[in-house]
């Protein structure tokens, strides 16, 4: 076997490499790689890595991809999306509900062994005499790379989730076909791996695998890098930008190389003569002043504009490598209020964080079209930030998050060894920073990225701490850095201005103003939730099998409750007593679905109400979370399906630029403006209405409410029994611009604050709303004629009853199939309507999923009669 001399190959951290950017010739080896445990593999890795190896029996599989996955779409085991069937896979042996990542993989397991990842490539002949590069962006956990029967790297120098290799393979690869062989080990217990806490479980491979892009790419002797762009304005003013460009350029060479680097950047020109010493990397970095420039702003306060950043670097007057990717100019910043929280800025105006926790499939298996509806989502949602927790996903996620709009909280993750700092071993210590390293070189120069995050649940101990800021100083980090996501102080970096206090169970919508310490409406909560998320029966129909949809147990059957959560989140119980003593007692499957639709929808859009008035002493909050990881119970938007349920369109309601609320705290009304624009002129309408659609009071006031601010109107009277809230914001020329509807009880939901844990508040007394189980049957009628030749469509709904129509839920199903069309993205949904009223609802679906067949249709609500 003949050794490759390590030191010559040129180890690199390899950084940002946008979707767009194409430096030298980007080959991504994306299809034709095949998987088989080592195991089975008898063969020397020399030989395994070589042309002509026998691959008979290997598992066909696209890369990115775990071993685990691989079984699944080749069908070696069920899809353990469905049912139970991940804890009947091989090598599923931990207790349901406990963290994998605590416990190491079972001997007998398929996963113990490493497992081979092998692909075979053509290069033109035209590449014959370039540079040759091999780029991982992500190997799950530890790996041996051998390329041509050549060892490339070892499992001591190929290991961290989230390190970036770049190996100069020049000279190994070659012209022609080419073998790339990949011995992958799964995380051990003690690995700064991926971990999915108590939202998902773990697969039994612990996501074993090339979990990022591999690819080769070819440059001439200088290679250009980590190209990004920094921005600083003159704040308060906005007309200046002061840019500086800056690369990174490798001499791949045993020889002095002098050339011209050439760049623009937001259409400004440069040019650098840069002389570099044989196998040596040098920074440059380029001042450029842009007057009047297009800045990014995050959904909600402007554009997200983008501008190209080119580059090349010529040698001799011909063409080493080349690069180009999209930037955004922002400046982001942070200082704490005067409570303490810590306020984020964005080109100088102050930002009212509104966001949701994102994971990725729990196999990993999603990407950038899977990532477009998230970030479609997130911008209908009316958020402007999402969370990631230890998941810092490919290239593509953050250059939708910076097209979209979208603000990244990125950081690592608790509950695993990412936390356990006693335990680090010297060499743990390295693969942190080397880590943040290799994240944190490719996420500055992303204009979404709000704020780096040393530890979730805790701050990192003084030396850790430290050693992570000296990396980021290194990288010239631009942004805010937080110790961590929780109120827990840090050594060098101080009070982290944020807190992480939960609820995670369910609380009743009263909670968010009355909580004085914990969840509530203060601050900055990095992570808080009203609990459980029941997705809707069509989804439900999809993950849990007929015979267990609906038993005597109801929604406590096992088969339900391995979707719910692990740790304290295994049961319902705590969902399902406040939900029958409001709603009452659950008579079947569609009875409790449409009250878990009404919790959520009540719940979710109280949460965000309650912090869009308090906006200022409050700065932020993240709901736990956005989506899930796999078909799940609890803390999402919308389900694993992109199915969205009530819960999201409360929090699209609350999320409005401006909106008018009532809060049951104080039964105050009053109008929450996100803008950064004065909003005078307005006119704020209540009416209630009695169970039987009767009006029984209406109330009118002028409202005039200043930017990224709040105005109480007035206090609505006590009624007695269940009654309905309509309240409706008029502008001066009589435009709807805000309508929200409530029901109501004289009976108050009362909080048991003495008897409240981390992570839920219990109640004394539950608001009754169980007269709602006698509504009478509303008429709703839809138009919906337009549907025919556009993706842009409109449907208007209107109540020709005498009864109020509570919830009615819109779905454009494919006329032939009848199947829901999914992503959607409505407007508006789960709509209330009191008698005679309508609404007119735009509606944007993907055409395509259609295959040819017309849309249609589907309607039914709370008192429609078509689920009840």
């Amino acid at each position: 076997m003949k050794h490759l001399n390590l030191a010559a190959l040129t180890l690199l951290f390899a950084g940002s490499i946008a979707a767009a950017q194409t430096p030298g010739r980007l080959l991504v080896l994306h299809r034709g790689w095949e998987v088989q445990s080592s195991a089975e593999v008898t063969a020397a890795p020399e030989v395994v890595s070589r042309l002509g190896f026998s691959t008979a029996g290997w598992l066909p599989v696209t890369v990115p991809s775990t071993a685990f996955n691989a079984e699944v779409v080749n069908h070696r085991v069920p899809d353990p999306d469905y049912g139970i069937n991940l804890r009947q896979a091989p090598g599923v042996e931990y207790k349901i509900g406990r963290n994998f990542t605590h416990d190491e993989i079972p001997a007998d397991s398929p996963y113990a062994a490493p497992w081979w990842f092998r692909t075979e490539f053509s290069l033109p002949a035209a590449d014959a005499h370039k540079t040759i590069w091999l780029d991982f962006h992500g190997i799950n956990y530890r790996a041996n790379i051998w390329l041509n029967g050549h060892e490339i790297a070892t499992q001591k120098q190929a290991r961290g989730t989230f390190r970036r290799f770049e190996f100069n393979v020049t000279g190994v690869a070659h012209a022609g076909r080419n073998a790339l062989a990949v011995e992958v080990y799964a995380p051990r217990e003690r690995d700064l791996a991926i971990t999915f806490v108590d939202w998902n479980p773990m697969p039994p491979d612990k996501d074993m695998g090339l979990w990022q892009k591999v690819f080769i790419r070819t440059s001439g002797p200088v290679a250009i890098r980590h190209a990004w762009v920094r921005t600083k304005l003159d704040l308060p003013s906005l007309n200046v930008a002061h840019l500086t460009v800056s690369a990174t350029l490798v001499n791949a060479t045993g020889h002095t190389q002098r050339g011209a680097l050439r760049g623009s950047a937001a259409g400004h020109r440069f040019e650098r003569v840069i002389t570099l010493a044989p196998h040596s990397s040098q920074i440059v970095s380029v001042p450029i002043e842009v007057r009047h420039p297009a800045l990014w702003w995050p959904n909600g306060m402007g554009q997200p504009t983008l501008h190209p950043l080119r580059l090349t670097f010529s040698i001799g007057g011909k063409l080493s490598d080349h690069s180009s990717q999209m930037f955004g100019m922002d400046e982001i910043t942070a200082r704490k209020n005067a409570q303490g929280s810590e306020q984020f800025y964005i080109n100088g105006q102050k930002v009212f964080v509104r966001g949701g926790g994102w994971t990725p499939d729990m196999l990993l298996r999603d990407g950038p079209a899977k990532w477009t509806n998230d970030f479609r989502y997130a911008r209908l949602l009316g958020l402007n930030t999402i969370r990631l927790e230890g998941k810092l996903s490919d290239d593509a996620f953050f250059n939708l998050a910076d097209r979209y709009g979208i603000l990244i909280m990125a950081g690592w993750c608790c509950c695993d060894h990412w936390e356990e700092w006693p335990r680090w071993k010297s060499d743990e210590g390295l693969i942190s920073t080397e880590s943040l390293h290799d994240q944190a070189q490719r996420l500055r120069g992303h204009a979404s990225v709000l704020v780096w995050l040393d530890g979730s649940d805790n701050p990192p101990p003084a030396h850790v701490e430290e050693a992570y800021l000296d990396v980021l100083h290194q990288l010239d980090w631009p942004k805010p850095i937080l110790s961590s996501a929780s109120a827990k102080p840090a050594q060098f970096s101080g009070a982290s201005g944020v807190k992480m206090t939960g609820p995670y169970s369910y609380v009743p919508p009263v909670y968010w103003l009355a909580d004085p310490e914990h969840g509530g409406a203060r601050g900055f909560n990095t992570e808080t939730s009203p609990g459980a998320a029941i997705p809707p029966i069509a989804s439900l129909k999809r993950f849990i099998p007929p015979d267990h949809l609906w038993t005597s147990q109801g929604p406590n059957d096992p088969y339900w409750l391995f979707h719910a959560g692990s740790g304290n989140f295994t049961t319902l119980n705590r969902y399902l007593k406040p939900l029958e003593a409001r709603y009452g007692p659950i008579t079947n499957l569609q009875d409790f679905e449409w009250k878990s639709q009404a919790t959520a929808y009540a719940g979710e859009r109280a949460m965000f109400e309650a912090f869009g008035r308090r906006q200022g002493e409050a700065t932020g909050i993240i709901q736990w979370m956005l989506d899930n990881g796999w078909p799940s119970l609890i803390w999402h938007l919308y389900d694993y399906y992109l199915r969205p349920g009530a819960g999201f369109y409360g929090v699209e309601r609350a999320n409005e630029s401006l909106h008018i609320q009532y809060s049951k705290f104080d039964r105050a009304i009053s109008v929450v403006n996100h803008t950064l624009r004065r909003s005078p002129g307005l006119n704020a309408t209540a009416i209630v209405a009695d169970l039987a659609g009767r009006t029984i009071y209406t109330h009118s006031a002028p409202v005039q409410v200043g930017p990224e601010s709040d105005a109480d109107l007035w206090t609505l009277p006590p009624f007695p029994g269940t009654v309905f809230l309509e309240l409706k914001l008029l502008s001066a020329k009589g435009k709807l611009v805000s309508r929200n509807f409530y029901w109501l009880s004289n009976k108050p939901d009362v909080l048991n604050q003495k008897a409240g844990t981390w992570f839920y508040t219990p109640e004394s007394q539950y608001a009754d709303f169980t007269a709602l189980d006698h509504l009478p049957r509303a008429h709703v009628v839809t138009y919906a004629a337009i549907f025919k030749g556009s993706d842009h469509k409109n449907v208007r709904v209107v109540n020709k009853g005498s009864t109020v129509a509570l919830l009615v839920h819109l779905q454009v199903v494919n006329s032939k199939t009848g199947r829901e069309l999914l992503p959607v993205w409505w407007q508006d949904n789960y709509i209330s309507l009191l008698p005679g009223e309508s609404e007119t609802i735009a509606v944007d679906f993907l055409v395509a999923q259609l295959h040819g067949a017309a849309p249609a249709l589907r309607v039914d609500g709370w008192n429609l009669g078509a689920q009840r």
